[in-house]
């Protein structure tokens, strides 16, 4: 159908969460946190057909213990609604043992996002 397939938004959704954690968080606490994906939710309210330029922004939502909700909007530049919206829940997992690891005051202030504890 020339539109861009399912897949491609979960890399994005993926790709712009890891460029967001290496842009944002200090390297000393990378080697604290890892995360993995729960659950991803997309919504598609505006098709992308392949080779169109789109604007990606991503943020993160509260966090209850080892998990946080995060945010990706895709849409094409200069579009006043998104072609299509993500949430995705993530859990913290401590480097060393591979335990859920709660998310700390410390994480949550590295992006910036005071208040989502």
């Amino acid at each position: 159908m020339g539109h861009v397939n399912n897949t491609i938004y979960v890399k994005w959704v993926q790709d712009i969460a890891i460029l967001h954690w290496e842009t944002i968080v200090p390297d000393d606490l990378r080697g604290v946190y890892l995360s993995i994906v729960l659950r991803h939710e997309i919504d598609y309210r505006d098709q992308l057909l392949a080779g169109e330029q789109v604007e990606i922004r991503t943020w993160i939502g509260r966090a209850s213990g080892p998990r946080f909700a995060r945010y990706v909007d895709i849409r094409k530049p200069g579009a006043k609604r998104y072609s299509a919206s993500a949430k995705t829940d993530w859990c913290m997992i401590d480097v060393q043992s591979r335990r859920p690891k709660r998310v700390g005051a410390d994480l949550i202030e590295a992006f910036g996002a005071t208040g989502l504890l």
